[in-house]
This record gives structure tokens, C-alpha cells and sequence, in this order.
């Protein structure tokens, strides 16, 4: 047990540290908020202004002097600094403040966040596990510090959203993903964990930066990779044994492998894999309800084949097969555009994960002569495509031909370019709806302004995996499960669905506001803990019990009385 403080019956706190210990602990600081009695105690006179404030007060003078920041990376870095200096005071101003903070903590500033890591770097946060380190892993791991964590997210920094391999300055992912963890779905702070998997990085900046914190060496690949990767997952099993740990920004030749080895030993998922493909799926069916088309009379062109968007097209076809259609059906509804074109049968490039999706090449041909690479453009004009999905990186790629052509297929196409940061979106929601007449229906990855047409205003969805993996996280360690299925997270698909504010009128947005996310995430919490009990992958759990389970498990950020051991 962690030995700077317990949790006392009562409600208070016990700890025996004083003066300026406390003050630089930031789970313990409440800075201008201790009390007389508590600063009599801790030898905190002195140390602090007289004036004896309240969290609320704490809140507002922040939140003042965040606004007054010039950019949103300078407000990257002063939330980050206040999260290291006092963490609850950080969160009650993350919860308060979701929609405006969001974008910040998160995508897309965190992109540029994870650009200038070694540049911003302060004080330690989580566990840098280096490769020259790994006959040390156990002995980090085993630090009483740790003793309480439930919740990990891991990254080796090779793909970080659209921005490529960023080496150590990826532990900015693990970061704010498990910031949202505790602003969204009320884990503890003290329960995660961040963890930056230093293999090297073949990124020449940053080799070439003398400021760079991580190690200077060129990526570490092969057996060496995998036997690093299993050495550490093996460590936390053995350390914390039904703890989650989710896999984050991992190169497409070995997210998905990752996932397929580790899925069925431990409590684990892919965000990038299974969190994207929850929140597509989800926000679909809510627009699918705006065009009254179903699912099984959609054409769904997904352009970025890699492991996020063949993730969203495995769901999507999870969902087909329970509505009874047949796989020869499905086939005819998919099309999957890699950087080298439509994915087609006996494509000598073709991954295992891509094969599913690849088209028959008697079903395309002549859509291009033979040999040349059948283009996206190609692709939406021939399928007559009504949903066309992004996760490509590939800025400015839904082009005026590709929209217009989706125009003439389908009256309300559904155009969803989600890559991040926002320099990566595949287009601006602006463009979409200038080709499209006003009639495409848009979600985005990153966040973006309101588009005014006609004398209306349109907001603009952001279709980000907030809205899925803390509800995800959640349920499954309120519910104790032994794994993270595919149905748990159709489950969350569904749930996600369920709460658009289109479903009551078509003109609202597909996904409910940023603000609801806490509420959001409780529902989806609630669906995936269920759905990991009926599959049998916990225990036999009421619909009551879960309720209970997810209560205890939400931490509302607010002080509680702090005092000395009890004798």
C-alpha cells in the first residue's frame, strides 16, 4: 500500500507527510484550501497566503488564467502544470470545463503537445520503460507508489494520431488519454497510470534534438521488439493482476498483431482499433437514422485501410451479420482504399486484417485500365458510396469530385473524415457541405467551428474516442471482467447510438454535446458491464450490482478533511 496516505472511515485522509511534502504531493495538495486547523497541523503556515479559499474559488481563478494564455499550447502546458502541482483542483477544472478543455488536454493540442515533449518536460509523470532497461521493468513496476493503479495505457510512440513516430514524446497520448479517463468516467488518478515504451524512434528530429529525453537510438523491431513488448506485459499481469491496460498509438504492422496475442490473456484493448471503430459505428447509426437508409442498404467506402479503419469496417460487419445479412452481401458493401488504392483480392500488398474487405477483382473491373491503382475518386463514382469514412492522415483527400460524386449517389451522404489532428483531416467540414449543397451529414476526428449556410448555423460533430473508451474502461473494471470482447464494444456502439440528440430531431447533432461526456460515458459503462456478464467474462453480476459497482467506482474531484495517523 502506497504509505503516503490511507483512506480513513470517515471520510478523511491520513497521512504523515508535512510543510512542503504534502504541498509538492499533488493527489494531497489543495493549495489555498487547507484549512486553518489542517495548516496547524502540517506546518503549513508560512508556506501559503493567509487567505483560506475553496475549490470552487481554486477553479475560477484557473480558469481565468488559462483563458488569458495566448495559444491553446500554451494552455496545454499550464494544465499540465497544474495537474502536476495539485491534481484534484486539475480535475474539478477539467470536469467543470469539458468542452472547453477537451480539445486541449487531448486532440488535437496534444499532438503538438507530443512535437514539443522533450522541449515542455517538468516533472514525472508515469514510467518511461526504456529497452536498455528491461531486466528492470519488475523492479520499476514494483514501487509501493504504484500499489493502487487499475488502469494503464501504454504506447511506443511510433504512430501518434497523424503525426508519425514521435519516440518518447508519445508519453503526451498515455497522458491526457488517462486525464479523460478520470475527467470522463471518474477513475481514480491514483488508479492510472501513463507508460512510454521506449524502443527507440527512427523520427532524425528528434535523434537530432539535443533536448530530446528519450533514448537516442534507432527503433528496436522483430524478435527483440515482441520479446520486449511481452516481457512488460508479462510484468503487469504479475504486478497487477485484473488491471487494464490499453494499447495506444502502435504502428499498423503491430497494433493489430498486439491486440490478437495479448486480448485473450489479460484485461486489454486497442483505442485506435476497437475505441474508433465504436465511435464510427455509433455515430453511423445515428446518422443513418437521420436518412431513414438502414445499415444493410448503405455503401461504405473507407479510405485508410490500416488497422483503425479496418477496425471500424470488422464492427460495422459485426453489426451487418446480426441483422441477418450474409457475408457474400457484406462484401458487396464494403470498399477499403490504402494508400495504394482499392483493396482487391490477390493484391500481393494485402495484409491478413485488410483480407476480409478486399473487393473480388471480376466485381471492380474496369473501373480503372489494368494495372493502374483504382483511386478513391474511382472508388466513390462506381460504388455509388453513401458513407465515406477517413482515418487515413491524409490531409485534403475527400476532394470536390469525391464529395460531388457522393452527392449525385445518395441525397444526405454521410462523410465522416476523423484522422487528427485537425492539419489531418482528409477535409473541413466547411468544404463537405459547400460540394455537397448543404446535404452531407459530418462528423469530424478534431473539433471545428460551426458552419453558417443559408442563414443557418450547423454544428459540426466530433466523432472522437472519448465518447467511447472511458465508459469502456469503466464498466469493465466496475464489472471486474477477464476480457474486453467485440460484443462489448458493439455494446458501446449501440449505447452511443441510443444517446443522439438526433434520434429525437433529425436536425440536432449525431453525437451528444462534449459536456455530457461523464453522462455518456455511465451509460456505455453501464451496457458494457452487462454485456461482459451475459457473455459470461465476469461474474453473475444484477443489473443493480452494476449499478452499485460503477457508483463506487466514479470519483468526484473535491477535498476531503486531511489529518495526521491515528494513534
Amino acid at each position: 500500500m502506497n504509505d503516503e496516505y490511507v483512506l480513513a472511515g470517515d471520510d478523511a485522509i491520513e497521512t504523515p507527510l508535512c510543510g512542503l511534502e504534502l504541498l509538492n504531493t499533488p493527489l494531497l495538495n489543495k493549495g489555498t484550501a487547507f484549512t486553518e486547523s489542517e495548516r496547524d497541523a502540517f506546518r503549513l503556515h508560512g508556506h501559503l497566503p493567509p487567505h483560506i479559499g475553496t475549490l470552487e474559488g481554486q477553479v475560477q481563478r484557473r480558469i481565468v488564467a488559462m483563458r488569458a494564455l495566448g495559444t491553446d499550447f500554451d494552455r496545454y502546458v499550464f494544465l499540465r502544470g497544474l495537474q502536476d502541482a495539485n491534481e484534484t483542483l486539475f480535475y474539478a477544472l477539467l470536469t467543470q470545463y469539458i468542452d472547453e478543455l477537451n480539445p486541449i488536454v487531448y486532440t488535437p493540442t496534444v499532438g503538438l503537445a507530443c512535437q514539443q515533449f522533450s522541449h515542455i518536460y517538468a516533472r514525472p509523470r508515469g514510467l518511461f520503460l526504456s529497452y536498455p532497461h528491461r531486466d528492470k521493468i519488475d523492479a520499476i513496476l514494483a514501487e509501493h507508489f504504484f500499489d493502487r493503479v487499475q488502469a494503464i495505457v501504454a504506447t511506443d510512440g511510433e504512430r501518434i494520431l497523424g503525426l508519425g513516430d514521435q519516440g518518447a514524446g508519445g508519453m503526451g497520448i498515455p497522458i491526457g488519454k488517462l486525464a479523460l479517463y478520470t475527467a470522463c468516467a471518474g477513475i481514480h488518478p491514483a488508479a492510472t497510470l501513463p507508460i512510454m515504451l521506449d524502443v527507440g524512434t527512427d523520427n532524425a528530429e528528434r535523434l537530432a534534438d539535443p533536448l530530446y529525453i528519450g533514448w537516442r537510438h534507432e527503433r528496436v523491431r522483430g524478435q527483440d521488439y515482441d520479446d520486449f513488448l511481452d516481457a512488460f506485459v508479462s510484468a503487469v499481469q504479475r504486478r497487477w493482476p485484473g488491471a487494464l491496460l490499453q494499447f495506444e498509438d502502435f504502428a499498423r504492422n503491430n497494433a493489430g498483431r498486439l491486440l490478437e496475442r495479448y486480448r485473450d490473456r489479460l484485461l486489454t484493448f486497442n483505442d485506435d482499433i476497437q475505441g474508433t471503430a465504436a465511435v464510427a459505428a455509433g455515430t453511423l447509426l445515428a446518422a443513418i437514422n437521420v436518412t431513414g437508409k438502414p445499415l444493410a442498404e448503405q455503401r461504405i467506402v473507407i479510405f485508410g485501410a490500416g488497422s483503425a479503419g479496418c477496425g471500424i469496417a470488422a464492427l460495422l460487419r459485426r453489426m451487418m451479420l446480426s441483422q441477418g445479412m450474409s457475408e457474400a452481401e457484406i462484401r458487396t458493401r464494403f470498399f477499403a482504399v490504402d494508400w495504394n488504392g482499392l483493396l482487391v483480392e490477390g493484391d500481393k500488398d494485402l495484409q491478413p486484417f485488410q483480407a476480409p474487405f478486399a473487393q473480388p477483382r471480376a466485381a471492380v473491373a474496369g473501373w480503372r485500365p489494368e494495372g493502374e491503382p483504382i483511386e478513391l475518386a474511382d472508388v466513390v463514382e462506381h460504388a455509388k458510396a453513401t458513407v465515406l469514412i477517413g482515418v487515413s492522415g491524409q490531409p485534403g483527400t475527400f476532394t470536390e469530385r469525391v464529395v460531388r460524386a457522393m452527392a449525385r449517389s445518395s441525397e444526405r451522404p454521410i462523410i465522416f473524415p476523423l484522422s487528427n489532428p485537425t492539419a489531418r483531416s482528409e477535409a473541413t467540414p466547411e468544404d463537405l457541405l459547400e460540394w455537397s449543397g448543404g446535404r452531407a451529414i459530418v462528423g469530424a476526428g478534431s473539433p471545428f467551428a460551426p458552419v453558417t449556410r443559408d442563414g443557418k448555423t450547423i454544428k459540426i460533430d466530433q466523432t472522437n474516442n472519448s465518447y467511447i473508451f472511458p465508459g469502456v474502461a469503466l464498466g469493465a473494471l466496475a464489472a471486474e471482467a477477464r476480457r474486453i470482447s467485440d460484443g462489448m464494444f458493439e455494446a458501446a456502439a449501440l449505447t452511443l447510438a441510443g444517446l443522439s440528440p438526433a434520434k429525437a430531431d433529425t436536425s440536432a447533432t449525431l453525437v451528444p454535446p462534449i459536456r455530457d461526456l461523464r453522462q455518456v460515458a455511465r451509460s456505455i459503462a453501464e451496457a458494457v458491464a452487462k454485456k461482459a456478464r451475459d457473455e459470461g467474462l465476469s461474474d453473475p453480476l444484477s443489473d443493480d450490482e452494476i449499478v452499485a459497482r460503477i457508483d463506487h467506482k466514479m470519483w468526484t474531484p473535491r477535498y476531503r478533511p486531511i489529518r495526521p495517523p491515528q494513534e
